[in-house]
């Protein structure tokens, strides 16, 4: 379904590699809708994750498992109406499909930071701890990202700004 079809419901899924600024993005678009008395729903991954139980693994069936439950949790959301804001990495294209595929709307936001530049904003330490083979199975170091081929949207850092200011707008007609 393309966004505007699901009766005011929707999911905007803002992928990226870790620590590209997607929740950052989804949080300040989630302010500017708000001034605009369009609310939306946020699902940040790492918030997400910390709920479900038991906790879903980092390995290929973990986070299978995490993003269909994910995917299923927006789409739930949506269907009620909801415009629903999921910042998740969802390294693997099969994930951001599968959650298009259960929204009644999608709109897909590639938050196309350069891996570089997520090394350095990154506070936890994550990319130190892959590289030092601490986490195997880490987005853009041990595990491969594979980057939207078509986004609905796409955002980079020095498109920050401009974003904060068409997005809202795009997504006041969903």
């Amino acid at each position: 379904m393309s966004p505007g079809d699901g009766g005011g419901g929707a999911v905007v899924w803002f992928t990226g590699l870790p620590s590209s600024g997607k929740s950052t993005l989804a949080r300040a678009v989630q302010a500017r809708l708000r001034e605009i008395s369009r609310p939306a729903c946020l699902l940040d991954g790492d918030e997400v994750r910390d709920c479900l139980r038991p906790p879903p693994g980092y390995d290929a069936a973990g986070r299978d498992a995490f993003y269909e439950s994910l995917a299923r949790l927006a789409a739930l959301l949506a269907g009620q109406g909801l415009l629903v804001l999921a910042p998740a990495t969802a390294h693997r294209r099969a994930y951001v499909e599968r959650a298009r595929r259960l929204a009644p709307a999608f709109l897909e936001v590639f938050v196309d930071t350069p891996l570089e530049e997520c090394e350095r904003r990154d506070a936890k330490g994550l990319y130190a701890r892959a590289r030092r083979g601490e986490i195997p199975h880490f987005p853009g170091v041990g595990e491969p990202f594979e980057a939207p081929e078509a986004p609905d949207f796409t955002v980079t850092p020095s498109s920050f700004e401009d974003a904060l200011d068409r997005l809202p707008a795009k997504l006041r007609s969903l």
